[in-house]
């Protein structure tokens, strides 16, 4: 007998609510589960996307549309006897699944019983090296893959490096596909020794061996019987018992990086972030870096209200009794066990950009959410993966791996990286382009940035500028060699000096005679070259005076950084705007006509990049400008207010 539609109606409302009520159920008994992130990591084809592809299965983390088009797509690529290929639950971009490798970082989630899980599949490859560190940013385990066939590679021993530099206490090490060596132990003991001896060389000390079968689902979720002479435990069991990060930072003094002032309303200030260590309650005694002001913690307040207590990896609002100075970049802290401020580190960098290394170049810092400049200095060494030899390097290329000291404009609040990843880690990013270039972990503070300090004085740079009755100024003329730079410039000064003013010019040529002797014509000694005239010229400014440069100074950041040393409205970019074909039929000094016959190398124009100004305060162009009418147009700029171009 048909039912009637009131009757379907209520049927249909019955299955809603029961399932609405077992995902509620489903949510109720997952949200109080520890959470653990982790990686795989390895070389090319050793099977990590494979692992994870089979641990989602085997924990039911996938719906059935999904395994549908799983098992369509394993009978496309075909699979070695079996009816899913677990990889391609993983290799999700199209480039990925033409090639069979993974390119990209894919992180997936699934659960078990007693454990949440986000797990980042990394990539094999050297030139994607980047995308496993940042992979591994956040990770508190990762399981180094080993293909039982092939042993360890070098891959094998750059990820193995990488991990332990990155600080991951929990290390796997999984011989995988034992099923293609007949599950044999004496390969598999083999390849656990030779481990065990390259994990000494680099500092590891514990690491867990389990030989699985990613494929066939040895050793995954239970003990197999394919390897009776194996008596430890499987991958999940030990996932699943792991000591987590934040359990152990939770023993550590107070570490809260503030990433948001909380200001709804005049009646409420809080200070929101994420407590990278410890622990804190209300009335515990905080001291707020860099400023060190101290105060108490009157409440703890969350989106489900307030807290008793909260612990290392839980984001909170902290509302203290005292009305202090406190920003985002601040760091609130155990009073009594703050951490340290300096400006001056020695750091391991991991490169990871397709362009060098330039010392001296300055980069954003971001480290936990202080944002800072950065200069970096050549490296001391480079370190070479494969037997750990420390290296002579000038620079860092993609992927490279160096110990260098790196100095901050201005003093942050830090932790050595082994005590502290939130405070100890960092990127350094492209003030261009905004591309992360570096991943960088400091070691501990250099000696002189805690014994060199400002020293006050009474006559300052105000005094100095009121003394000579002028705004300090410093007029930076850039361009093509044979351009006319130095010729303006002289034209500039004399005016200036005419008009009783105080000026002093800076001429690239005359500079290397003396100051920058050292220097030659690289990429990074252009770079150094232009951060010690900025430096003379800053000084010269806080003197008073308007101070005239004349240097191709080709790259648009070491322009930024000059500029970014003074303050607002005291830095003049003149772009004298010279075509090289005319700088060229010029040629003074002969230097282009030894750049084109390959007696002079790193030649601006020729096989050197000049990056032209974007917006310069003023641009001469000199096809249709003569010196003269140039210079009296900066010197109308210069000590007046409009902007013109010519």
């Amino acid at each position: 007998m048909a039912r009637s539609d009131t009757e379907q109606l209520d049927t249909s409302y019955q299955t809603e609510a029961l399932i609405a009520e077992d995902i509620d159920a489903y949510l109720e008994k997952h949200q109080h589960k520890s959470m653990l992130r982790f990686i795989t990591c390895g070389s090319v084809d050793d099977g990590k996307s494979t692992l994870i592809g089979r641990l989602l299965y085997d924990s039911k983390m996938i719906f059935e549309d999904q395994l549908a088009a799983l098992e369509a797509d394993s009978k496309k690529v075909g699979t070695q006897g079996q009816e899913i290929d677990f990889a391609l639950l993983v290799d999700g971009l199209a480039a990925e699944r033409e090639q069979g490798i993974t390119i990209d970082v894919a992180y997936r989630f699934f659960a078990t019983e007693k454990r949440k899980f986000i797990v980042a599949d990394t990539p094999g490859h050297e030139q994607y090296t980047r995308n496993m560190i940042t992979g591994a940013s956040t990770a508190d385990l990762a399981i180094i893959l080993i293909d039982a066939r092939q042993g360890i590679l070098t891959q094998t021993r750059r990820h193995s490096y990488l991990a332990h530099l990155i600080g991951i206490k929990n290390l796997v090490v999984a011989v995988n596909k034992m099923d293609l060596v007949g599950y044999d132990q004496a390969v598999y003991d083999k390849i656990i020794a030779d481990y065990a001896k390259f994990a000494t060389e680099i500092g590891i000390e514990n690491f867990t061996p389990i030989p699985i079968s990613g494929l066939a689902g040895d050793n995954i979720t239970s003990v197999s019987p394919n390897t009776p002479w194996y008596d430890g435990p499987d991958l999940v069991a030990h996932l699943e018992t792991v000591e987590l990060t934040n359990t152990v930072n939770r023993t550590k003094p107070l570490r809260m990086p503030v990433q948001w002032v909380n200001r709804p309303n005049l009646d409420f200030r809080g200070f929101s972030g994420q407590i990278a260590s410890g622990t804190i309650k209300p009335g515990d005694e905080v001291r707020v870096l860099p400023s060190g002001r101290r105060s108490s913690v009157k409440s703890i307040v969350t989106m489900d209200g307030e807290l008793d207590e909260a612990v290392a990896g839980q984001s909170v609002t902290l509302v203290l009794a005292d009305e202090i100075d406190c920003s985002r970049g601040d760091v609130i802290a155990a009073a009594d066990a703050p951490p340290q401020t300096a400006d001056q580190f020695e750091t391991t960098l991991v490169w990871m950009d397709e362009n060098e290394m330039l010392p001296g170049r300055s980069y954003w810092m971001k480290i936990g959410s202080q944002m800072v400049s950065a200069t970096v200095q050549t490296p001391k060494y480079q370190i070479n993966v494969n037997n750990m030899e420390q290296l002579a390097a000038k620079t860092l290329e993609l992927n490279g791996i160096g110990v260098a000291e790196l100095a901050t404009d201005r003093q942050i609040v830090f932790e050595p990286y082994a005590d502290n990843r939130d405070l100890g880690g960092f990127i350094l990013i492209d003030k261009l382009t905004n591309a992360t270039v570096a991943a960088g972990m400091l070691h501990f503070c250099l000696r002189r940035s805690q014994n060199v300090h400002w020293q006050a004085v009474d006559v300052d740079r105000n005094a100095h500028a009121l003394q000579k009755n002028q705004e300090p100024r410093v007029v930076w003329f850039t361009g093509l060699s044979g351009s006319g730079k130095s010729t303006i410039a002289n034209m500039v000064e004399k005016r200036l000096h005419a008009l009783g003013k105080h000026s002093f010019l800076l001429d690239g040529d005359n500079v290397r005679h003396g100051l920058n002797r050292d220097l030659g014509f690289t990429d990074a000694d252009r770079v150094e070259n232009i951060r010690r005239i900025g430096e003379v010229a800053r000084l010269m400014a806080d003197a008073g005076l308007i101070v005239l440069t004349a240097f191709i100074s080709p790259f648009r950041a070491e322009r930024q950084l000059v500029r970014s040393m003074l303050p607002e409205g005291e830095f003049f970019e003149v772009f004298v705007d010279t075509p090289l074909e005319v700088a060229e039929e010029r040629d003074v000094k002969g230097l282009y006509k030894k750049a084109r016959a390959g007696e002079l190398k790193n030649f601006t124009g020729i096989d050197s990049d000049y990056e032209v100004p974007r917006n310069p305060e003023i641009r001469i162009d000199t096809t249709r400008t003569s010196p003269e009418e140039a210079a009296e147009l900066i010197v109308n700029k210069i000590t007046g207010i409009w902007s013109y171009t010519i």
